[in-house]
């Protein structure tokens, strides 16, 4: 399967880097809005410039784009869909929706399939959620995470005017994790279930308060959370903030019975990456059968995420 890479930030270099362990998988490009020089200097792989990608299509099984799903993927994956067989990772949960109208008009128009939403959640987690809901059908979903570094929300905050950098930590309120471990069925908002943590370093000389009340105002993201946000300087944010380890837990339960599904991540980027190669795999065994238009992970047999053989996966798993 030979692969490119769209975006070439944290996840774009985690995916180039997954690549190179897997015997299926092969490198073709990266596309990037990035400098070409400052990219071929830290990887060993070719390099064009974003607004070229669809020059390449033809030399792509499928394209993996890693951009942010605050603001890009919601512009490049449907682009891109009329191109490419492609996988994302877009996490925004109010917008999936739109995000797949609009990708899978695009997907069908060109005879490219896509998938969106590869990551663990949504991703893994929306599978957990569908096979507990079969298993446990009349009893009630809760989804922890945390606590650790969000992807999606770091990188949203790293794109307001003034901030150098940043880092968004997710944190489950304890007590309403226990009480729902103990079987309590408590009636609760995600909001209710979570408090979210910033540390940002500002620009010399920029307005804090104002980059603050972005944040805390930003749709989808923070604004109904209880969201704290704290001012530091880039050294102390080297020493304490450049671990990604996240995780969480989906949980089921009806008062009787009650299963969950948990990770604990070193690194929510690396095991993103590995997530989203697997999709890619899928979607590639897909095209090859004619599929096109706007999947999920929902759309994907089990078998098709692995690099196996039929035997070897029986016996393994």
């Amino acid at each position: 399967m030979k692969i490119a890479v769209a975006g070439y930030g944290g996840l774009g270099k985690a995916v180039c880097k997954a690549a190179e362990k897997c015997k299926d998988v092969e490198l073709y490009a990266v596309f990037s809005r990035r400098d070409k020089k400052i990219l071929n200097y830290k990887e060993n792989v070719s390099v064009y410039p974003f607004y070229e990608a669809e020059k390449h299509a033809q030399k792509v099984d499928v394209l993996i784009n890693c951009m942010g799903s605050a603001y890009d993927l919601p512009k490049t994956t449907p682009f891109l869909a009329g191109f490419f067989n492609q996988v994302d990772s877009f996490d925004t949960h109010a917008k999936i929706q739109s995000h797949f109208e609009r990708t899978d008009k695009r997907a069908k128009e060109g005879k490219k399939l896509t998938l969106i939403c590869a990551g663990w959640d949504p991703g893994l987690f929306s599978l957990a959620r569908l096979y507990l809901g079969c298993a446990i059908p009349e009893g009630t979903d809760y989804t922890f995470w945390g606590e650790g570094v969000s992807r999606g929300h770091t990188n949203a905050i790293r794109q307001i005017p003034g901030v150098v950098d940043a880092v968004q930590y997710t944190v489950p309120i304890s007590s309403v994790v226990k009480s729902v471990r103990a079987g309590e069925m408590p009636k609760l908002k995600e909001c209710e279930m979570h408090k979210r943590v910033c540390y940002v370093v500002p620009e010399v000389g920029a307005d804090t308060r104002r980059i603050a009340e972005e944040i805390k105002h930003m749709p989808e993201y923070f604004s109904d959370y209880d969201t704290t946000v704290n001012f530091i300087d880039y050294e102390s944010f080297l020493v304490d903030h450049s671990r990604e380890r996240h995780g969480g837990s989906v949980i089921r339960c009806d008062g009787k019975s009650l299963g969950e599904f948990s990770l604990k991540l070193s690194s929510n980027t690396a095991f993103t990456a590995d997530v989203l190669l697997s999709f890619a795999r899928a979607v590639y065994k897909m095209s090859k059968s004619g599929e096109t238009g706007c999947i999920t992970p929902f759309d994907v047999k089990p078998r098709d995420l692995f690099a196996l053989g039929d035997d070897e996966r029986m016996k393994r798993l």
